[in-house]
């Protein structure tokens, strides 16, 4: 009963390492639906052309790469505080897809590539879809992380 009760006495929030794991874990899931996705529509190349390449293969891991490094951004940062019940997490994480949709397709890919910026299009419409089935699944994965004991 002492263990227990050492156990559920949090008052520093969750560890980094917790909230890594939580940030990876999310990532990864979230980003495999929205690589699937990605393939579905031929996207994958046009990743890939951001490292020089056209392999959708590539594409698919320059894709897995991005989706860890954002998930990792939003767990070590909020966490400890947006990520501790389900809705919530679902809510922040749509939020934070959406962001990330203006900030990479919209901006930092196109001016990789020479593109126009901010161009809303069906593909932009598809991928905002994208984003947003990504940050909903990046968000409920890192709940479920940060809130199973180590």
């Amino acid at each position: 009963m002492a263990s227990v009760s050492a156990h559920s006495h949090h008052t520093s929030g969750t560890g980094i390492g917790r909230r890594v794991l939580a940030g990876a874990a999310g990532g990864i899931a979230g980003g495999i639906v929205f690589g699937v996705l990605m393939a579905m529509m031929g996207m994958l190349p046009v990743i890939a052309s951001m490292v020089g390449s056209d392999s959708a293969v590539v594409g698919f891991g320059v894709h897995l790469m991005i989706s860890v490094l954002i998930g990792l951004g939003l767990t070590v940062l909020f966490g400890n505080r947006f990520l501790t019940v389900y809705g919530r997490g679902a809510l922040v994480g749509l939020g934070y897809g959406a962001i990330w949709w203006v900030l990479g397709p919209l901006m930092v890919m196109p001016g990789i590539m020479g593109m126009t910026l901010f161009t809303v299009d069906l593909t932009a419409l598809m991928s905002l879809m994208g984003h947003l089935i990504y940050g909903v699944i990046l968000g409920l994965v890192a709940v479920r992380v940060l809130k199973s004991q180590a």
